[in-house]
């Protein structure tokens, strides 16, 4: 019999204080200085932007690039995603090769495939299909093992496993299926944004050019078009418009997709570039080329991946309580009990804008804002996932069924929905905890020095076996803080909760946090 079986399961108190805890130690060794002069004066010119924007200074193809990279990306990753989830259940490979996939950051992908690809739409486009494969072949399969199994109960003996897969098994699904990948298409497009951040013509590499240069009405302008893009997603992407959208992609993308050389750079960059240096060209066989490859291993490990894992999991464990404190905040302003008639539509206009900004954006404007640290960091990761989980935590408020004699205000909030929604809470929080741990460590291509750092540092000297080495750490640390994250669900006995949200319709048990 385990151990385990013997220890008392820690309750929801235990947790929550053990994380408390992990993050304030997390600060002692944060650097949170603000170095800018004028901070403010830089937030007033920023938000007068926004108020004055200026639309026509708008590259108009920014904006065509953004959404044909998140289409087709998504597109791609949705349909290789499909064809993972069969199996995913049955192969450990499958799973493992999922994981590992959806753990390295788009932003890493990127930097990777450029390096065969160049600057082009194909690098893009990959960037997004690769980790979004791994996530839709989960979520998917999570989908078809909640399914209803009669339609399979009843199929005749011999029954191939594609026949009844198709045939039983995905029209119970589908429709929830589509729901989840349309709004993936969300999440698609926050991604072809930050890809813009590494020189890819989309609407964040316009939006940093205009910052860096002042144009702050311009700045405000692509702004509010992704706000616009965001917000009237479900107007213009639904199921029948999809053909037409995945067509017009294809054609908006620019004409010289790839490079003419892809076969020799990506011959080059399997057979040499990632290979580590002592490898090249040696005997495996012989014992001298271990002891270099050690001592090449030896100062990456001690100098670049243990500071940057600590860093990374010190950016991560002050976020993630940043966002438990600014959710259990936030979501009375989505909820109706809580905001009224009046306040309710404003309160959820402003977390649908906080959680449409990605995170790389809030903290590169941060940064400019406030100097180079961990603050802008912090910021960014709490406001977004913060405005996610208080979003989500406001429409399970609404559907509490409150007594009659229920009190109201503060002792509501204090002591009839929270404790009632706390559970909840910590899943999705511990669902966030993955996300939020890979978005630390692409944090680093802006200066904190996370593993991100370390790796922006290796792909510029053209060093690509250690980036290897540190994108790898990246994928095994995220791997390790997800497997932790679903034995505490287990333990806590809510990883039956809803923690991905996978369609407009009321709660259910196959709702989830966004990635």
């Amino acid at each position: 019999m385990r151990l385990a079986a013997f220890l008392p399961r820690p309750g929801y108190a235990a947790v929550s204080r053990w994380f408390l805890a992990a993050a304030l130690a997390g600060l002692l060794a944060a650097d949170l200085q603000v170095t800018t002069l004028h901070p403010f004066a830089d937030l007033a010119r920023l938000l007068g932007g926004l108020i004055r924007p200026d639309f026509l200074a708008v590259e108009g193809w920014s904006v065509l690039y953004t959404v044909a990279f998140a289409m087709l990306g998504v597109g791609l990753g949705a349909g290789t995603g499909l064809l993972l989830a069969v199996p995913f259940a049955r192969s450990r490979t499958v799973r493992l090769a999922c994981a590992g996939i959806r753990a390295v950051h788009e932003l890493f992908w990127a930097l990777l495939l450029m390096q065969v690809f160049g600057l082009s739409a194909t690098t893009g486009v990959l960037a997004i299909a690769l980790p979004y494969a791994g996530i839709c072949a989960k979520v998917y399969a999570e989908l078809i093992e909640e399914a209803d199994l009669a339609a399979v109960r009843v199929l005749p003996a011999g029954t191939g496993a594609v026949s009844a897969f198709l045939y039983a098994r995905l029209p119970e699904v589908a429709g929830r299926m589509r729901d989840y990948t349309l709004y993936r298409l969300e999440c698609g497009l926050r991604s072809s944004l930050v890809l813009g951040f590494i020189g890819l013509p989309t609407m964040g590499f316009a939006f940093e050019s205009a910052f860096r240069q002042g144009r702050y009405a311009e700045a405000g302008a692509l702004l509010l078009i992704f706000y616009a893009l965001i917000g009237t997603r479900r107007l213009w992407v639904r199921a029948r418009t999809v053909p037409v959208l995945l067509v017009g992609a294809a054609l908006a993308l620019p004409p010289a997709v790839g490079s003419a050389a892809i076969g020799p750079s990506l011959a080059r960059f399997l057979g040499h570039d990632v290979v580590p240096a002592p490898l090249r060209g040696a005997s495996l066989a012989d014992g001298e080329t271990w002891a270099r490859l050690w001592s090449w291993l030896r100062p990456i490990l001690t100098e670049q991946v243990l500071p940057g894992t600590a860093q990374t999991l010190i950016l991560a464990q002050i976020a993630l309580a940043a966002t438990a404190l600014g959710a259990l905040v936030l979501f009375p302003l989505t909820a109706r009990r809580f905001a009224g008639r009046l306040g309710l539509p404003l309160g959820r206009a402003l977390l649908v804008v906080v959680r449409s900004t990605p995170e790389y954006m809030l903290a590169y404007v941060g940064l400019q804002l406030l100097g180079p640290s961990m603050l802008p960091a912090i910021l960014a990761l709490a406001l977004h996932n913060a405005g996610i989980v208080a979003y989500l935590m406001g429409r399970h408020a609404d559907a509490i069924p409150y007594r009659a004699d229920a009190p109201r205000g503060l002792d509501l909030y204090a002591y009839e929905t929270v404790p009632r929604l706390y559970g909840q809470f910590l899943a999705y929080l511990l669902y966030r905890w993955e996300l939020i741990l890979r978005e630390s460590a692409i944090f680093g291509i802006l200066g904190v020095t996370t593993l991100g750092f370390y790796v922006d540092a290796a792909v510029s000297e053209l060093r690509l076996d250690v980036a290897l080495v540190l994108i790898a750490t990246t994928a095994l640390v995220t791997m390790a803080v997800d497997a932790l994250s679903r034995a505490l669900r287990r333990s806590l006995r809510i990883d039956a909760l809803p923690t991905r949200l996978s369609g407009p319709q009321p709660i259910t048990g196959a709702e989830a946090a966004d990635g």
